[in-house]
C-alpha cells in the first residue's frame, strides 16, 4: 500500500467544513482496510447487522492468500483449534474472540454453501475442489449484505476527530468506524505491507518487535556442505527448540531446513540467528538400545541404519563418519551409542530464517495489550479496531491463521456499536 503519512493529523479532520462533510456521498457507518480474510469476515458481519460498510483493497485482488493457501485449496480451519496453538505476549487474549466464533461456526457456514472438504493430517481442513470457493463464498455474503469494495485504492493518511477520514486516491472516505485488516509482512510480492502497523503507531499503539514466522531455516555456514548434501531428502522427525517440540516431516534444502515440523519451530526461534535446535531423526525407533541388543550383528552400520533412514541420508551421513562403513560388531559400545546419540540429537545451528519472502506469517505486531480481547476495539482509541496477522497473534501451521482471521475478524464485525 502506497501511503505517505504527514506527521500527526490527528486533529486535522477539523480543518474540514462541516457542510462539506455532511454533503460527502462516501460517507460509512464501517470502513475496513484490506480485502484479506479477516477483512471480509469482519465487513460481513458488520454487513449483516445493518452498517453501512466498505472495504479498501490496495491491490486488484481479493483474499490473495486465501487463493494460494494449501496449494490451491486453502486449508480454512483445523478441527483442533485452541488457545494453546497460538503465540502470543499474552496467551490468554485470544480466548474469548476463539470462543466467539469457533472452528465449527465456519465449517457449517462453508457447508451451507455445499463446499465439499476433507480433513488431511492432524486436523487440517481443505477444500476438495479450489480455495477460490472460499473467495466466492465470501464475496457472495459480502453482496448479500451490500458491503462495497473498492480495489487498487491507494491510502493517503488518516485522519481521526469524532469519526474517521480515509484520503485517498479514490477521494475522502468518512467512516465512523475502521477496522484495520492489512495482514503482515509476508509474502510480499502479493501485497504485503506495514501499514497497519504504521496506522497503529500512529494513533500511539505499541508493536511487539516483528519477524517471519512458519518460515522455512537457514544453517550455519560450518553446516552448509552437508546439507547441500541432503538437499531434497525428507524425514520423519522431532524438532526440538528448548521447552517446545513438534513432531512431523521435516525437508533438507540446500541452505538449511524446511518442513512442517521446522516452520512451527521458526515461530518459537527468538532472533533466528545463532539458535541452535535439536532433531531427533529416528522418533519412533531407539535406536541405543537397538545397537546394544544387536553387538554382535556383521552388518555395515550403514546398511543397519538403512532399514530405518533412507539410503541417501545415511550414504550422505556417511561420508562425515566412516564409522557408519564399519560392521556393527567391530564397532566398541561406546562409539555406537555415540553416533545413536547423533541421530537422536542432531544438533543443528541456525544463522537466520528465509525471510519474509519464503514465510506464512509475521510474529509480532500491534501489541494485544492495547486491545479488547472481546472486540479487538484498541482501548485507547474508540471504534479503532485491529485484526488478523497484523494483531501480535501467531498461529500455528495447519489452518490455525485462517481460524483466527475468521475468529477476529468476527469479533470486530459483529461488535461494531456505532
Amino acid at each position: 500500500m502506497h501511503t505517505k503519512f504527514y506527521g500527526d493529523h490527528t486533529n486535522n479532520i477539523k480543518t474540514i467544513e462541516p457542510e462539506f462533510v455532511k454533503k460527502l456521498n462516501n460517507r460509512y457507518d464501517v470502513i475496513v482496510i484490506g480485502a484479506g480474510a479477516a477483512g471480509l469476515m469482519a465487513a460481513i458481519y458488520a454487513g449483516q447487522r445493518g452498517k453501512r460498510t466498505l472495504i479498501i483493497e490496495h491491490t486488484n485482488k481479493i483474499g490473495e492468500k486465501i487463493r494460494i493457501s494449501g496449494g490451491g485449496r486453502c486449508n480454512f480451519t483445523n478441527l483442533h483449534t485452541s488457545s494453546s496453538n497460538f503465540i502470543c505476549q499474552n496467551p490468554h487474549f485470544v480466548k474469548s474472540a476463539l470462543a466467539g466464533y469457533t472452528q465449527y461456526d465456519f465449517i457449517n457456514l462453508v457447508k451451507s454453501y455445499n463446499i465439499a472438504y476433507h480433513e488431511k493430517t492432524l486436523g487440517q481442513l481443505f477444500c476438495d475442489g479450489s480455495s477460490k470457493q472460499i473467495i466466492e463464498m465470501l464475496l457472495d455474503l459480502c453482496k448479500k449484505y451490500q458491503v462495497e469494495i473498492k480495489l487498487t485504492c491507494n491510502i493517503n493518511d488518516v485522519f481521526k476527530s469524532d469519526y474517521f477520514t480515509i484520503d485517498s486516491n479514490h477521494g475522502v472516505f468518512i467512516s465512523n468506524a475502521l477496522i484495520i485488516a492489512t495482514g503482515g509482512l509476508s509474502i510480499p510480492k502479493i501485497g504485503a505491507s506495514d501499514f497497519g502497523y504504521r496506522i497503529a503507531e500512529k494513533f500511539g499503539l505499541k508493536i511487539i518487535p516483528r519477524k517471519p514466522a512458519l518460515v522455512p531455516l537457514v544453517v550455519a555456514e560450518k553446516q552448509r556442505e552437508l546439507f547441500i548434501k541432503l538437499s531434497g531428502i525428507s524425514n520423519y522427525s522431532i524438532v526440538t527448540y528448548k521447552h517446545t517440540s513438534f513432531t512431523e516431516n521435516i525437508l533438507f534444502t540446500h541452505k538449511g531446513l524446511s518442513g512442517p515440523a521446522i516452520l512451527q519451530i521458526s515461530s518459537y526461534l527468538n532472533q533466528l540467528a545463532d539458535e541452535e535446535i535439536s532433531i531427533n531423526l529416528l522418533p519412533n525407533f531407539d535406536l541405543e538400545q537397538a545397537l546394544v541388543k544387536d553387538k554382535n550383528n556383521k552388518q555395515t552400520l550403514a546398511n543397519y541404519l538403512k532399514n530405518h533412514l533412507t539410503n541417501r541420508l545415511v550414504d550422505s551421513l556417511a561420508l562425515s563418519n566412516t564409522n557408519f562403513n564399519k560392521t556393527i560388531t567391530n564397532l566398541k559400545k561406546e562409539q555406537l551409542l555415540l553416533i545413536a546419540k547423533s541421530l537422536h540429537n542432531f544438533q543443528v545451528l541456525i544463522s537466520e530464517s528465509e525471510g519474509y519472502q519464503k514465510a506464512e506469517v509475521t510474529s509480532g505486531g500491534v501489541d494485544t495489550n492495547e486491545l479488547s480481547s472481546k472486540t479487538m476495539e484498541s482501548i485507547k482509541i474508540p471504534n479503532l479496531f485491529f485484526i488478523g496477522e497484523v494483531v501480535d497473534v501467531t498461529g500455528w501451521l495447519g489452518g490455525y491463521n485462517f481460524q483466527w482471521a475468521w475468529s477476529s475478524g468476527f469479533a470486530a464485525g459483529n461488535n461494531v456499536t456505532n
